[in-house]
């Protein structure tokens, strides 16, 4: 296959960017997207040019590095599924590639492809986890727990942070993700001692790092490589409600 590739190129977050053009030749069919641009990285340190920034770890779809807005879309020409397992034969030999990176002033360009997505570690550490002491470790059975909750709980779980969720939103808001991570505690008993004061911290770390608001568009959920869906979204605004209707009671 050959290909023309339209890359964003940008040496670091001052730096003003733009798109340049690459041709790349005999690509297997059967590459994954990103052994195509090691290839062509190899290419261009050959010739002493310096190699494209993208980042990457597993290349199984699990980690949530590979950030590439591919042709448009979030991840590539495919659904449900992220841009390092996406093959070459899912483009037409000689078409035009555009990659660029995620487009979010929450995600500032690190270099080239690279985004810095470090807020969604912030947002994490603001009360993304269960701090009370459980104890050892419980058999399976002994905390019961309902068939769907414990179902809802792991498909939100599932959620791998890779930010395609704010890449495709028109406002770039990430409440799927927040709201994957608020649901696969909330939805637990382990994690609902803390679950008010959890979604609460949550919430005021993503408006504080920039994410815009949720229009309910339905974008993020159709692009998610895990398909976290909107009902999440949901749980997440009548627990934040919840939360704050308890704390004025309070105060009263």
């Amino acid at each position: 296959m050959d290909l023309t590739l339209k890359i964003w190129r940008q040496k670091d977050s001052k730096s003003k960017g733009g798109f340049k053009t690459y041709h790349v030749k005999d690509i297997s069919p059967d590459a994954s997207f990103l052994e195509m641009l090691d290839i062509l990285n190899e290419e261009l340190i050959h010739k002493g040019e310096m190699p494209v920034n993208f980042d990457n770890d597993c290349r199984e779809g699990i980690c949530g590095a590979c950030s590439l807005y591919v042709n448009g879309r979030p991840h590539g020409p495919d659904s449900a599924i992220t841009i390092c397992q996406v093959h070459m034969r899912k483009f037409k030999d000689g078409s035009t590639v555009t990659i660029e990176p995620w487009r979010s002033r929450a995600f500032p360009v690190i270099s080239d492809l690279m985004v810095d997505r470090s807020a969604f570690d912030r947002i994490i550490q603001a009360g993304g986890y269960i701090s009370v002491s459980t104890g050892g470790v419980p058999d399976a059975n002994e905390i019961p727990i309902n068939k769907m909750k414990a179902d809802e709980a792991m498909d939100a779980a599932a959620c791998i942070g890779c930010g395609a969720c704010v890449a495709t939103c028109k406002n770039a808001s990430a409440m799927l993700f927040v709201s994957a991570k608020v649901s696969q505690l909330a939805l637990l008993p382990q994690g609902q001692i803390e679950a008010k004061r959890r979604v609460q911290k949550m919430v005021k770390q993503m408006d504080y790092e920039g994410f815009g608001n949720c229009t309910n568009t339905g974008a993020c959920e159709a692009e998610c490589p895990k398909e976290i869906k909107l009902t999440n979204i949901a749980r997440m605004n009548r627990e934040f409600i919840g939360a704050k209707l308890g704390a004025q009671k309070m105060k009263l």
